[in-house]
């Protein structure tokens, strides 16, 4: 078990409760699935994961109106998570979830998270109730992120429109979504301004290896920046492979990033482990790709991102699952008191 997973998400209780009060029952056309500690671990042990970096998928807090509320409920998330990780820190990592679009709160979440908390990084929604990331206005969270040296994990998020019938969202608009927000980066110059963060684009960043000459030409009509500048800010963002290592999407995605930007994610639990190993042997058998390219992506590339986890050996099987279920979280008890107090 040696690959580190970034796209692995984290579905607590207390949080499943609040989404359903909400009347809210799915996340991108899928209904939310089952989660615990324990059931990561296994899943982890099928996949040959040491290592998942945990995040909290949409809506995130979106889905609550007032900042108060959606920062209180990204504190919760991130306690518990970080408890997680004090519990088993070479089996988890967590990406800290952050009230966007509440850009004050959410700074001082990014600044609580990975100063106190020492968070992995941050999770931020490709949109948030329509704003999306990178828009104008945003640059105090991009300064906070960049004097951190932070991961940004970018995941996407519902579409600001209606649904199409016959379409799952999760299978075509998270694509679009994730492409949009990295457009935004690129055309408004973010990736140049605050070149200390480390954004990681989910599901091999959509369509932006496919679609990266496009939209480079575009920003120049639209902006007059030199294309070669904007494909160089398209390719030097970081690719999981989460439902993404397949012989059609591969070719396009090694031959667009830069060396070492491409990292292993599963997607789980949303992804069901058997499309895990599906897209797992895409690598596997993925002609051409050298076995140590292969191990690159799979733990390699992700260790400058979390070099904690350089000093860390891969772990046996099975050595967790004790240990975890040892380990209380108050952060657990937070959530059940604060869901009570809020009935």
């Amino acid at each position: 078990m040696s690959r580190i997973d970034t796209h692995h998400h984290a579905i607590p209780s207390f949080y499943r409760d609040m989404l359903q009060k909400a009347r809210i029952d799915e996340a991108g056309g899928r209904a939310l699935p089952k989660w615990s500690p324990d059931g990561s671990l296994q899943t982890m042990a099928e996949l040959n994961v040491a290592t998942a970096i945990l995040s909290v998928s949409t809506p995130g807090t979106a889905f609550l109106p007032r900042a108060a509320d959606a920062a209180s409920l990204a504190r919760d998330l991130n306690d518990y998570l970080a408890g997680l990780v004090a519990d088993q820190p070479n089996r988890f990592g967590f990406f800290a979830t952050l009230p966007m679009p509440h850009l004050r709160e959410s700074v001082d979440e990014a600044a609580r998270s990975l100063d106190e908390l020492r968070a992995d990084g941050v999770v931020l929604l490709a949109n948030s109730a329509g704003t999306y990331l990178g828009q104008n206005g945003q640059d105090d969270l991009f300064a906070a992120l960049d004097a951190r040296s932070a991961v940004a994990f970018i995941h996407p998020g519902e579409l600001p429109g209606p649904v199409i019938d016959g379409i799952a969202p999760f299978a075509v608009d998270f694509l679009l979504d994730t492409t949009r927000a990295a457009y935004l980066l690129v055309r408004n110059g973010i990736c140049r301004r605050y070149p200390n963060i480390k954004f990681i684009l989910s599901h091999a960043g959509g369509f932006v290896p496919y679609a990266s000459h496009r939209m480079a030409v575009s920003i120049m009509g639209d902006t007059g920046r030199s294309p070669g500048d904007s494909l160089d800010d398209f390719a030097g963002f970081y690719f999981d492979t989460a439902l993404s290592s397949s012989a059609a999407a591969l070719p396009s995605l090694l031959a667009f990033a830069k060396p070492g930007h491409v990292t292993f994610g599963s997607d789980w639990p949303f992804a069901p482990v058997a499309a895990g190993k599906l897209f797992a042997a895409g690598l596997e058998t993925y002609p051409g790709l050298r076995p140590d390219a292969r191990a690159a992506i799979e733990r390699d590339n992700a260790l400058p991102l979390f070099p904690r986890l350089g000093a860390v050996a891969p772990p046996k099987p099975g050595a967790a699952l004790d240990k975890l279920r040892r380990g209380a979280s108050r952060a657990v008890m937070r959530g059940v008191v604060r869901l009570v107090n809020t009935r």
